[in-house]
């Protein structure tokens, strides 16, 4: 895991003010110090991950976390909540459409600083340590 020091030495590149307000509130946080350090890293170790692949890893009435961007190929079958840092604008109206409830990082953040219950979802694709999806947080 980074250490805060790192995690403010990364954020001090970032251009994009709402990814910055958003590490910011992650890391003075203990329980989502890890989402801070997977946003301060650098763009291509983000993760983009499709709504089939999401349907696939999730299983039913979890809270997952993706540090990157929804995208809107597939559906969601299942009733879950996604957090994300960003959605598409397709994704957006295809979760409005199934009834799932999807919110940003820095919302979860307030509504949740307990952390309790999410899951955080990697795809492997940019980097293959993170092939694996991985659980951070018990209920």
């Amino acid at each position: 895991m980074k250490t805060k020091t790192l995690i403010k030495k990364q954020t001090q590149r970032k251009k994009n003010p709402e990814l910055v307000k958003t590490i910011i509130a992650a890391k003075k946080n203990d329980k989502w110090l890890k989402i801070a350090g997977m946003l301060s890293g650098p763009r291509r170790k983000r993760t983009d991950l499709n709504l089939k692949e999401i349907d696939k890893k999730a299983k039913k009435e979890e809270i997952i976390i993706v540090p990157g961007k929804i995208l809107s190929q597939g559906e969601i079958n299942k009733k879950i909540k996604i957090v994300a840092l960003n959605f598409s604008d397709k994704a957006k109206e295809k979760l409005k459409e199934s009834k799932i409830n999807f919110t940003t990082i820095i919302n979860e953040i307030k509504e949740n600083p307990e952390a309790k219950g999410i899951r955080i979802l990697n795809a492997g694709f940019k980097n293959p340590t993170l092939s694996k999806t991985k659980e951070v947080f018990n209920k």
